[in-house]
Order: C-alpha cells, then structure tokens, then sequence
C-alpha cells in the first residue's frame, strides 16, 4: 500500500499530472465521466508511472483523495487516454485499482509496452523488501488476464497498513482457483512485501481477507502447482469492480 504523506519515500517535489488535453473536447457525457472520476481531484493524483506514444497515453496514479473517502477503496488509479488531434477530441477509461501492478497489468492489456510503464521509485511508496515481492510484482503485471478481482480492501492504519485482493480464475479448471494476494507495509524499514495464496473457494478467500483485516489471519495457504503441460497462471485482471470495503 502506498502513502504519499509519509515524507520517506519522496526525495523530490511530487509533481503534477498532466493529461494534456488543452484545446480538446468530448462529448458531454463522456466529459463529465472524464471530470467526475479523474478531472475533479487532478491536483491530487500522484503519478507513479506513465507513458505517452503519441495520442495513447497510460497512467498509473496514486489517488491522496482516497484515504479519506469510503474505508477500504482502492488507492491507485490507472488512466488511459486517447487522442484525436484532427477531431480535437478524447476518450478515456479509467479503472481504480488495489495494487500498483494490477494498474501496470491493465494498462498492458491496453496496449502499453510492458517496459515502458515501470513505477518511479521516488514516487511509489515503500520499495519491495525482497525478491520474492519484486517476482510476484512482476507476475501481477505481466500476466494479467487470468484472474479477475472479486474483492479488495485497502487499509491505511498506520499501525497495520495491509492491502487485501481476493481474485477468482477465469479459468475454473486450474488449481487453486481462488487467490488472496496481500500487501503489507513495515513503517520501521519503510518496505513492503506481497505474498500470495491459494483456496478451492471463494469463501475460504474472503475469510481469511476478513481474518486478516481483523488481524486474527494464519499463514497464507499455499498455491497447488499448475500441470506443467500449462502455462502458470497469474493474477491481476480487475474485470470487475471491487465491493465495498467494511467499515473500520
């Protein structure tokens, strides 16, 4: 989970998102859709990553609104913009996200070159404490269109600051067809580590995601091993919105 208001991980004056789209239009609808969901708090988006090639251009953002919107909303934001210069026109989809990498993973999905996204470190919160966060990072990003999330809680405690995402296989055949991917931050060392396990259903998932929350969790179960005659599958795919979170 990221927190922009903890001045550790920032070594630089956080700058501003431009989407550059002075002297465009859209219709009315898809306007106020751009202004309600992205426009209206601009000056509050802290752009983790992003990239441009020529009228598409992807963004990954950290929302500062969100730690004091409904409990538990996800806090990242990825954009993606298309521009018609000889129309002067644009559209847009955006897609508020739990973990940075699900964000990487849907702009991908999108059309954005996987090595052109990569987060600023100077900008994304706490870095990985080890390699096996930077590897499942790495997955949730690159493999994207297997899973979908069917649940997210994001806690910014700053006593037991955890991300929860329960995801569910798009494929139902494979092994552990349900995941529970979980972030936690360490605020002495100023890292945080992902981790992910596996359940046969999905109230297994959603009871250990609200054991965790309520801090009475056991140790992640284990992913069973994909056949070798498959492809292993990843996680990250937000095909679907996120439910409320639980009040605190």
């Amino acid at each position: 989970m990221l927190s922009p208001a903890e001045p550790a991980p920032f070594r630089k004056p956080i700058p501003q998102v431009d989407f550059d789209l002075d002297d465009l239009d859209a219709d009315e609808e898809k306007y106020l859709d751009f202004y309600r969901n992205v426009g209206v708090h601009e000056d509050m988006l802290v752009p983790m990553a992003e990239h441009h090639d020529g009228p598409h251009s992807y963004y990954v953002l950290f929302d500062r609104t969100a730690t004091w919107g409904h409990p538990g909303l996800p806090q990242v934001l990825a954009v993606y913009l298309q521009r018609d210069y000889q129309k002067k026109t644009f559209t847009f989809e955006q897609r508020p996200l739990p973990l940075p990498a699900m964000a990487q993973s849907w702009l991908i999905h999108r059309g954005c070159p996987p090595d052109a996204i990569g987060l600023d470190p100077e900008l994304s919160g706490p870095p990985p404490a080890d390699e096996a966060t930077r590897a499942l990072e790495r997955r949730l990003a690159g493999d994207g269109d297997h899973y979908a999330m069917d649940y997210s809680y994001t806690s910014d405690d700053p006593d037991d600051m955890v991300v929860v995402v329960a995801l569910r296989a798009l494929d139902e055949r494979v092994p552990s067809p349900f995941r529970v991917v979980v972030e936690e931050v360490d605020t002495e060392t100023w890292t945080h580590t992902l981790r992910e396990g596996g359940f046969d259903t999905v109230g297994e998932a959603l009871q250990w995601c609200e054991d965790r929350l309520m801090g009475e969790a056991g140790p992640l179960s284990p992913v069973r091993p994909t056949a070798a005659a498959s492809r292993p599958a990843g996680v990250a795919k937000a095909a679907a919105s996120p439910s409320p979170g639980r009040s605190r």
